[in-house]
């Protein structure tokens, strides 16, 4: 369907009294509901993009293409952050390697932000060389504004806390190092 047919549809809708229209033919689907005031299109992603391509009036293979054309835009911006975020990746890699000999890790249960102290204002948890005993709570991760306590699975004096308070934590993630 080119561009002056859908004018033509939408003439025609306009001066009759139709609420909703429906038109398939081949792979083009297109859909309109007049509301009130003005007749609206809710179309698939092929019904607007004919428009700009004059040549392939009714393909929607075309009409995908364009589509992932201003995707591909942004991405070559983003392989340059990615290359800085490559590099700040190495970093956190290389922090769980220590952690794995100097001591038994204390990892993330779930996803969520990690939270030392119960309130902004009240002390941490934990702290670096405090001794803590198995069933100490060492922290706090909310996830989904539900607040999960993470206790400590064996005793030991607290050796590294590799997380900053209120930072985004991965499922995995090595929060502590417990010797």
């Amino acid at each position: 369907m080119n561009p002056d047919d859908l004018k033509k549809i939408l003439d025609a809708l306009s001066q009759a009294d139709v609420r909703e229209f429906s038109l398939t033919t081949g792979s083009f689907a297109l859909d309109l509901k007049r509301g009130p005031q003005a007749v609206g299109m809710a179309a698939p992603a092929s019904a607007p993009a004919p428009a700009p391509h004059a040549a392939p009036s009714f393909q929607p293979a075309a009409a995908s293409s364009p589509a992932p054309a201003p995707a591909e835009a942004p991405s070559a911006p983003t392989p340059a952050a990615s290359t800085s975020a490559a590099a700040e990746t190495p970093a956190p890699a290389a922090a769980p390697a220590k952690p794995a000999s100097a001591g038994t890790p204390v990892k993330a249960p779930i996803v969520g932000t990690f939270y030392a102290a119960s309130s902004p204002d009240a002390p941490a948890y934990v702290k670096v060389g405090d001794t803590v005993s198995a069933g100490q709570v060492l922290c706090i991760i909310e996830a989904m504004k539900l607040m999960n306590e993470i206790e400590a699975e064996t005793g030991g004096v607290v050796r590294e806390i590799l997380v900053k308070n209120a930072e985004p934590v991965e499922y995995g993630q090595t929060l502590f190092i417990i010797e």
